[in-house]
């Protein structure tokens, strides 16, 4: 009997799932959701003002509980999302922008991603911004739990202006991209501290002592697979410190050149991106 109870809640769960992901779309505002085995996604359409550019839309990914998916830099395992707008009419370009991600830790290590679901903004530039954009995307991402698993499908949504019902979630995904600032606008210094072949790299960042903050670091180019800082003890008063290592470089780098790194900092619900120069 207990067997049959928990088959039952199973394809209850199920059924509610796949409900969520094939509700009704409304015209202008989404496209149909693109499904796969645990995940779905589609694309969603801000308000857009006659003339403007960009155009604002979003791609919107579900995910059942537990199931996460991964950020631009996944961190040590996982598989950054690939977008492609190819097949796309009237389309000059299409930025993706990310919102800051959240860092997981479990027996595989540290992954940064969005777990349940994530929104990722648009900036969609058209080439006659008289006429509408036809939208057409295909997504490649992979989606995990205890387990990992690809996912792809396809989505196409005609961008016009006016009003959409899906603009608040949009504006709620765009205020967690992270805003760019200077290394002096964000107190941000970076410098070697140990020499080597690995060698050891302390960020120095004005913030109080007693607010949770994560930061995240990218190379100049996605070859490169830098740790996540770890917080360090002995910053001075209204400072914090984090160190990682300087390894994960593209073959044929060196590790005592100069390099141009970008920082993410997640402070509460503000997140900023500082790019700088490491000498």
């Amino acid at each position: 009997m207990k067997n049959v109870r928990k088959t039952l809640l199973i394809a209850i769960g199920a059924a509610a799932l796949a409900m969520t992901f094939t509700a009704p779309a409304r015209a202008a505002d989404v496209s149909a959701w693109a499904q796969d085995s645990y995940s779905a996604f589609r694309l969603i359409a801000g308000s857009n003002k006659a003339g403007a550019t960009p155009l604002r839309a979003g791609i919107e990914i579900k995910m059942g509980p537990g199931w996460h998916t991964y950020w631009r830099y996944p961190g040590d395992s996982g598989v950054p999302p690939r977008f492609d707008f190819s097949g796309s009419e009237n389309l000059k370009r299409a930025e993706v922008r990310y919102p800051a991600p959240y860092l997981y830790t479990d027996e595989t290590g540290n992954t940064l991603g969005y777990k349940n679901g994530v929104t990722f903004p648009l900036d969609v530039t058209p080439q006659d911004k008289s006429k509408p954009v036809d939208l057409h995307l295909k997504l490649n991402y992979a989606v995990c739990a205890k387990l990992c698993v690809p996912a792809q499908g396809s989505a196409q949504l005609t961008l016009v202006p006016g009003t959409s019902a899906q603009n608040a979630t949009l504006a709620a995904a765009e205020a967690r991209v992270p805003k760019p600032v200077t290394a002096a606008q964000a107190g941000l210094t970076v410098k070697r501290v140990k020499d080597g072949a690995k060698p050891l790299v302390m960020v120095d960042l004005k913030a109080p002592a007693d607010e949770k903050i994560q930061v995240f670091v990218e190379g100049p180019t996605p070859e490169w697979a830098l740790p996540i800082p770890k917080p360090a003890p002995g910053a001075p008063a209204g400072h914090r410190e984090f160190a990682f290592a300087l390894d994960g470089l593209p073959p044929g780098v060196s590790p005592k050149g100069a390099v141009e790194l970008t920082f993410t900092i997640v402070e509460g619900v503000r997140p900023i991106q500082v790019t700088t120069r490491l000498d």
